[in-house]
């Protein structure tokens, strides 16, 4: 990546990045030997730097900035101190360049190439659609600590046996607050009905129709569903976010609403990504419906009856819509023999588009009745991929393969050569699709 720097002396306190420039496309950020743009806010440069296979704990964010907008949108920032390995670099001016430039203390922030970072960062997943491929990501990194592997596992052991220790009181100081009297389970569990239900209890095979939210005994809430339009639907054989949700549930009448305290052993235990070792949860739960799994299975088996009975209609009035719609519409071009109509509204004077290339392309994409399910052209942030490759539906690799750079065409694409049978979120099953393409550039 080429660009034009400003001809002037940046003073930098650390013989580290002494190397770097003033950069004028990011105003503010210097630029290393390998092209990574960098901003120290914080510079601790009294302590050492983080070295290769220590444990940071830092606080990270990462964004992009969407095409014709003025402000950064957030992709992950993480909720509290996070910990990770600083492995060695990926590629060069990767992310883990970066963290090996920071002291204890310091906070910086980082431009990394979009592209790069998707597909060169191991276990990173595909860069999603609306982030442009030449567009930079911006960490920002606030460096809290870093440790060797055996003083990280000094710390959280004294960690974990601190909040063991504690654990019993915290349990005691809540149920002393809250003037809870009942008794636990032998279990450990605490069951405290709100709204006694007049149902049945769940059996062994029941299904349960749940909501529930869980916090932290002094409020630090996890998660709520409770503002979904629907319950979670549990079986009682099957897998529990915990065990003490499971007893919990057990023990309830449908129609009931309760509070479940549960000691870490009916919880998480160790702690995992979220809970920190040896916390108490409290459950807020509302036992929704209990439904047997005859009448389960039965509903089950109706929906699918109903569903298949509904598919089966699409594709006998599938034909005929489409042979009103053209009709209505006036098109008379040929289908080519896979089914597919190309249109061409203007044709392209650039590059053709052919199978193995990367291609950009600005689309709308509608229902046969007008109705549309996507637009790049809404959010405007165009859509890669690359052709023949079966990584978008067969009609538009072979629509698409007839256009150059420049062109616009209206594909109008069976179901044969789109979702089929398969409904797929906005799209019924046998939907004939209707898109407008605009071809930006291939590569």
């Amino acid at each position: 990546m080429k660009n034009n720097f400003l001809k002037l002396v940046c003073v930098t306190g650390i013989a580290l990045i002494a190397f770097a420039s003033c950069s004028s496309k990011y105003p503010g950020f210097k630029k290393t030997k390998d092209g990574m743009y960098y901003k120290f806010h914080v510079l601790n440069s009294d302590s050492t730097l983080a070295k290769k296979d220590e444990i940071l704990t830092l606080f990270l964010k990462y964004s992009y900035r969407p095409k014709n907008s003025q402000k950064d949108s957030v992709i992950f920032a993480s909720k509290g101190e996070m910990m990770l390995p600083l492995g060695p670099s990926e590629y060069k001016g990767d992310i883990f360049a970066g963290l090996a430039m920071m002291h204890k203390g310091d906070s910086a922030s980082f431009m990394i190439n979009a592209d790069s970072f998707f597909i060169k960062t191991a276990r990173m997943p595909q860069r999603p659609p609306f982030i442009d491929s030449n567009s930079m990501l911006k960490f920002d990194v606030r460096l809290i600590n870093h440790q060797t592997k055996e003083a990280m596992e000094k710390v959280m052991a004294k960690k974990r046996q601190d909040a063991m220790a504690k654990e019993p009181a915290r349990i005691e100081k809540y149920l002393k607050d809250n003037n809870i009297t009942v008794q636990p389970t032998k279990d450990g569990l605490y069951v405290v009905v709100d709204t006694k239900g007049n149902g049945p209890k769940p059996g062994p095979k029941d299904y349960l129709k749940v909501h529930y939210s869980v916090s932290t005994l002094e409020g630090k809430l996890f998660y709520s569903s409770f503002k979904n339009p629907e319950p979670h639907l549990m079986q009682m054989e099957g897998q529990f976010e915990t065990p003490g949700l499971k007893e919990g549930l057990s023990l309830l009448n449908k129609g009931s609403r309760a509070h479940l305290i549960l000691p870490s052993k009916l919880a998480f235990g160790e702690g995992n990504n979220s809970v920190e070792p040896y916390t108490p949860l409290l459950y807020d739960v509302q036992l929704v419906d209990v439904v047997s799994k005859a009448q389960y299975d039965k509903e089950v088996a109706q929906k699918a009856k109903e569903a298949a009975a509904a598919a089966e209609k699409a594709k006998t009035q599938e034909p005929i819509i489409l042979q009103k719609y053209l009709a209505d519409n006036k098109i008379t071009v040929k289908p080519t023999p896979s089914g597919l109509y190309y249109i061409e509204i203007k044709k392209g004077t650039g590059a053709m588009a052919t199978k193995g290339k990367k291609v950009k392309v600005q689309y709308e994409g509608k229902l046969i009745n007008g109705t549309i399910f996507d637009s790049s052209k809404k959010s405007g942030r165009p859509f890669e991929f690359i052709l023949g490759q079966n990584q978008v539906i067969p009609g538009w690799d072979e629509g698409i393969a007839k256009m150059s750079v420049g062109g616009k065409a209206k594909l109008i694409i069976p179901s044969s050569l789109a979702y089929g049978a398969q409904p797929n979120q906005v799209i019924p099953a046998y939907s004939t699709l209707v898109f407008e393409v605009e071809l930006l550039e291939v590569k």
